[in-house]
């Protein structure tokens, strides 16, 4: 049994939360099955929990991106990040949604993309780039554009800024995944 706890308290039930602040709990519940990793510990600041819950409803459910897509733009991200939880909840995700092994691979490794499909390497270039020099050149941005579409490179970048959003969560209050993750 794993007796890591959190830095700060696990907000897992409605009631640990002032009553008016109970629909951001309901939210998170409602979109996701239930509140657990980054969602547990922003609940401590309801608002920030319930804002932050509502912007990712709208990335990991309804953005233009593919699932393969969005789940290789998260684990970019995850992995840039050394992000244990996020990668142990997406890489699980990712394989379900036809990420290849390949792809899996090279992002844990760090390794070139040069043999990855166009997509995936736009993506994991696009990531990795943005998050170690916090810009993108012109000819990568044009390219993703070029690729995705205006809707699809904003949808994409949203994406990891959103999962980096997270992964300073779960990295700063250390909110680990379950054992044998």
């Amino acid at each position: 049994m794993d007796d890591h706890v959190p830095r700060v308290s696990a907000i897992t039930n409605r009631e640990e939360i002032p009553e008016g602040h109970r629909h951001n709990f309901d939210l998170i519940e409602e979109s996701r099955g239930q509140v657990s990793g980054p969602f547990a510990v922003l609940l401590n600041s309801p608002e920030v929990g319930g804002r932050v819950g509502h912007l990712g409803t709208y990335i990991r459910f309804e953005s233009q991106l593919s699932d393969q897509e969005r789940e290789l733009a998260i684990l970019t991200t995850a992995r840039e990040f050394d992000c244990a939880y996020e990668w142990a909840v997406h890489e699980p995700l990712a394989r379900e949604a036809g990420v290849r092994d390949e792809a899996l691979e090279i992002v844990t490794d760090r390794r070139s993309v040069d043999t990855l499909t166009v997509t995936e390497a736009i993506i994991v270039r696009y990531g990795r780039v943005l998050l170690r020099d916090h810009e993108v050149p012109d000819t990568l941005f044009h390219t993703a554009k070029d690729h995705f579409g205006v809707q699809g490179i904003t949808d994409l970048t949203a994406t990891i800024g959103y999962y980096s959003l997270l992964a300073c969560v779960l990295n700063a209050f250390d909110v680990t995944p379950d054992e044998g993750t």
